[in-house]
């Protein structure tokens, strides 16, 4: 889900799920876990989200670049661990 939200969106990442989810067991965990982890993608990596670019472009006409290398050294790990925080907390909590 992470890469694909990063090669063609969120909506059409998770539009692209929407005839698997209901032949799975746990289909409103597996909804949730879909809309989380397709949000939380959009911070991978620079061109994840429109408002990533947005910042970034925001930045450099204050003169602050911000590069693919350098926005992906912060964005992978920590779009990593809020995933793994949010997997682990959705499933504990679902009933």
């Amino acid at each position: 889900m992470v890469v694909l939200s990063n090669l063609v969106s969120n909506v059409p990442a998770v539009m692209l799920w929407r005839s698997v989810i209901p032949n799975l067991p746990r289909t409103d965990l597996v909804w949730r876990l879909v809309a989380m982890s397709s949000t939380f993608a959009g911070n991978l990596l620079l061109i994840g989200s429109m408002a990533n670019l947005i910042v970034a472009e925001k930045a450099e006409t204050r003169g602050v670049r911000i590069g693919f290398g350098e926005y992906a050294r912060v964005g992978v790990p920590v779009t990593l661990l809020t995933l793994a925080w949010g997997i682990v907390t959705l499933v504990l909590t679902a009933g």
